[in-house]
């Protein structure tokens, strides 16, 4: 797979904006296939930094309910913690807002 491929997009949310802040670590949504050596690579080649250790998470997707049934459900997400080596620098997605 190519790194456009693996990395899907990144998650901004309270949680994620403070590990970046204080433990310098991102959060990117991950193809289902991917590795952790494959997010560390592709990391690395997209946004030119130094990876210094991923976790990965699978969430598994909730159900949707309409009328007191079960219709379907959301679809299971991947999700990447990447903590950037020291010195590297940090990543800013929505610098201007």
């Amino acid at each position: 797979m190519k790194a456009r491929e693996i990395i899907v997009r990144p998650l901004i949310t309270e949680k994620t904006t403070l590990a970046q802040e204080r433990e310098n670590t991102v959060c990117f949504e991950v193809d289902r296939r991917a590795n952790k050596i494959q997010v560390r690579n592709a990391v690395e080649e997209l946004f030119d930094v130094r990876v210094d250790e991923v976790n990965i998470v699978n969430r598994k997707g909730k159900p949707r309910m309409r009328y007191g049934r079960v219709v379907s459900h959301r679809k299971s997400v991947r999700k990447a913690y990447v903590k950037l080596a020291p010195g590297s620098r940090t990543l800013e997605f929505f610098e201007t807002v």
